[in-house]
């Protein structure tokens, strides 16, 4: 399966979700976690969690040492794209959403 068609039904799933009354949050924080794991060298070191708040959403990315630069990209790229691409599914669920990264 394509990248491009793993997205789509990434966003298909959590739109679906929300009509199964399943957290919005942990949707997104699939997405978030497929693009994380797709950037990094040690996918196994990589885990979420997501806190709940009453408006929004934080998901806090924790990787190994050494893949945090590429988390967070030059000058915050990276990481500013996974967070728009959150925010915009999040938006569609109408819901918000934080990304944070720990490392």
């Amino acid at each position: 399966m394509s990248e491009e068609l793993l997205l789509e039904s990434l966003v298909d799933e959590a739109i679906d979700a929300t009509e199964a009354e399943e957290l919005v949050s942990d949707r997104i924080a699939d997405l978030v976690e497929y693009l994380v794991c797709s950037i990094v060298d040690d996918a196994d070191g990589v885990s979420l969690e997501v806190i709940d708040g009453a408006d929004s959403s934080t998901i806090e990315v924790t990787v190994a040492e050494g893949d945090v630069a590429k988390v967070i990209g030059r000058h915050g790229r990276t990481i500013k794209a996974i967070r728009t691409l959150a925010r915009a599914l999040a938006a569609r669920l109408d819901t918000s959403v934080e990304v944070e990264v720990l490392g």
